[in-house]
């Protein structure tokens, strides 16, 4: 990310956004389980806050900097995994819940974001969930943070075709402002 991206990422502005708004909308009503992936936590805001909440928490992160802070700060609470969401390190049917927020438009290609989508997939237990958020990246000052980053925006509209084609199945997509949640479970076995 740049610098400008880091900031405000780091900033305390975002991370009562996350607490208040983004992680409450992103999972509500979400039943997640008790061994819970996290995708992209990159500064770790809703890592945080996930950790409080849940009973095992894993994160991947492929930035090994943020893994080296988040691991400093969050100790044995959470395992931090240094690692690429499009190739995940762990068996297959391992986790009850994956969880991104704000990550997937920093996936450079439709074809790596689909590469995630199918590994979530694999690593998902039957009748897991994939839940998060995403920014609609429509906007100029969206546009300007991400300035020399990765910016590769996920159409809402197409993303639970492209879901349902990864091995997941009833998608949900909702719209609110400039972002979007997203459901989806893995069938039972």
């Amino acid at each position: 990310m740049n610098l400008a991206h880091n900031l405000l990422c780091a900033s305390g502005w975002w991370g009562r956004r996350v607490e208040r708004e983004l992680l409450p909308w992103g999972l509500e009503d979400c039943d997640l389980g008790d061994d819970v992936l996290e995708i992209g936590p990159g500064f770790g805001k809703t890592t945080r806050l996930l950790a409080a909440r849940l009973p095992r928490l894993t994160v991947v992160e492929l930035e090994p900097r943020y893994c080296r802070r988040l691991a400093a700060e969050l100790g044995s609470t959470v395992a931090v995994v240094q690692g690429d969401a499009t190739e995940l390190p762990f068996p297959d049917a391992r986790f009850t819940a994956v969880v991104c927020f704000t990550m997937l438009h920093h996936v450079p290609t439709l074809a790596l974001q689909d590469r995630v989508f199918a590994e979530v997939a694999r690593v998902l237990r039957p009748g897991g969930t994939f839940a998060g958020t995403d920014s609609i990246g429509a906007g100029a000052l969206f546009k300007l943070i991400h300035i020399g980053d990765v910016l590769r925006p996920v159409e809402p509209d197409a993303l639970p075709a492209r879901l349902e084609a990864a091995g997941l199945r009833g998608a949900s997509v909702a719209r609110g402002g400039r972002s979007f949640r997203f459901r989806v479970e893995k069938a039972p076995a």
